[in-house]
């Protein structure tokens, strides 16, 4: 192990405790808000919400692959995490940059940037994959990019379900069928959709939502990249332990 890799485990530590502490009074209330809300729905809006999401996401899946570059090889752990670090802030500032403009648009464009910045997360996901040396062409490596999208972007207790999962990533990609469809959407839409929209609510406010937008996604872009180096981390440590 190197000096880096020695310094990043005390990181990747103190991220995994995170990833899987138990729920506050304040998570479990606002959960439970959430479900009675999602309760109110009905089960057909849910299935087209459900299906517009799983098309969406599977478009962007399906599409980033080709123009995603292929796999860094032969290169330190330490080299990779800067280029990784350097891909982050450039799709920050990106992010940032569609949603100020879809926020100064109010309603209307609020709607835009639902498609606009999901392409922009799934992009950077591909290409940080690539940079830790994974062939994103490989449907499990596809697969593997919605779980750390889905432990971003979940409650707390969504984040302790899908980090075992990630954790045991090993075991767990040898008994996934060859079809994405065996994904569980519903979950992955519902989690998504409670918690973008309490960071993304105000940008539909007419005035402050090009402010609130691109700090929003600054914001979220920089979480996910975080969660997505840990991830990538905990399986770099598994394959040199």
């Amino acid at each position: 192990m190197t000096p880096y890799e020695e310094r990043i485990t005390a990181e990747l530590s103190y991220w995994q405790m995170k990833m899987q502490k138990k729920a506050s009074l304040t998570n479990r209330f606002t959960k439970k808000v959430q479900v009675k809300l999602n309760n109110m729905i009905p089960e057909k809006v849910h299935q087209g919400i459900t299906y517009a999401i799983e098309k969406m996401v599977n478009g962007v899946l399906f599409g980033t692959k080709y123009i995603t570059p292929k796999p860094k090889v032969d290169a330190s752990f330490q080299l990779r995490e800067a280029y990784v670090k350097k891909q982050i802030k450039f799709y920050q500032k990106t992010a940032s940059v569609e949603g100020a403009v879809t926020g100064a648009g109010g309603l209307v464009m609020g709607f835009v940037d639902f498609p606009a910045f999901l392409a922009i997360k799934m992009k950077m996901l591909f290409e940080v994959a690539a940079l830790y040396g994974y062939n994103v062409k490989d449907f499990k490596e596809r697969l593997f990019i919605l779980y750390i999208f889905q432990l971003t972007f979940s409650s707390q207790e969504g984040r302790n379900k899908v980090y075992k999962i990630i954790a045991d990533w090993d075991h767990f990609s040898q008994n996934l069928p060859e079809d994405i469809d065996s994904f569980d959407w519903r979950t992955f839409q519902q989690e998504y959709r409670d918690y973008i929209d309490l960071a993304k609510l105000a940008q539909l406010v007419p005035i402050i939502g090009a402010a609130v937008g691109a700090v929003a996604n600054y914001q979220l872009v920089k979480q996910l990249g975080r969660v997505a180096m840990n991830c990538y981390r905990m399986r770099h440590f598994k394959g040199i332990s």
